[in-house]
């Protein structure tokens, strides 16, 4: 991921929160000699510099047929906004602000032990969201049914070389053209131009 210096996501535990708050991920890996990419929930362990995820595909994705070994990146994507020339103050063009995180690894495929382990872990921080109050978890599957589960999924894990984080917002404007953005964005209503407009008074103002 191409990063300018005034970009760069340096706070380890920062960027870590973000892939674990940012799970859902694109995978690129080369199959047949073509770039394909694949959409997964992930789950982020931090217990290294860069950490490690895993995540499991249906068999019948071509992106399952990863071997042990090979080279992955994934594609973690935070929130984002168009940003007008309007809101500055000075004369500008368009452009996009964006948080997002990208880390680079060689699978290692699951056994059948560690790919049950994957779906129960990842359901259990998922559903302490969705259902606190009675949350699902594949042991409630009958027998038979998490059998066919088992069989008909893929199960990796991706040790990462290298995780990057990149936070786009804004840093090589004026305060006066990034207090004008904040403004901009603030007046807009949905979830993504608020959070970016969050964002950037934490990573972009200064005092």
């Amino acid at each position: 991921m191409y990063i300018p210096a005034l970009f760069q996501l340096s706070d380890r535990a920062v960027l870590h929160e973000f892939v674990r708050t940012h799970s859902f991920a694109v995978i690129a890996g080369l199959i047949g000699g073509e770039i394909h990419l694949a959409y997964a929930p992930t789950l982020f362990t931090a217990d290294s510099p860069h950490g490690r995820a895993q995540f499991h595909l249906a068999r019948a994705n071509p992106m399952a047929a990863l071997e042990d070994g090979q080279s992955v990146t994934i594609s973690f994507m935070g929130p984002h906004s168009y940003i007008s020339p309007n809101w500055y103050e000075s004369s500008q063009v368009p452009t996009w602000n964006y948080i997002a995180a990208e880390g680079l690894g060689r699978v290692r495929r699951l056994n059948t032990e560690e790919l049950r382990r994957q779906l129960s872990a990842l359901a259990a921080q998922h559903e302490a969201h969705a259902a606190p109050d009675n949350p699902w978890s594949p042991e409630k599957l009958k027998p038979e049914q998490m059998t066919a589960l088992l069989s008909a999924i893929a199960g990796f894990e991706v040790a990462f070389a290298s995780l990057d984080g990149k936070l786009k917002l804004s840093q090589n404007k004026s305060q006066a053209d990034i207090a004008g953005a904040i403004a901009g964005l603030e007046q807009r209503t949905d979830e993504a131009s608020r959070a970016i407009a969050a964002a950037m008074r934490k990573y972009a103002r200064r005092p």
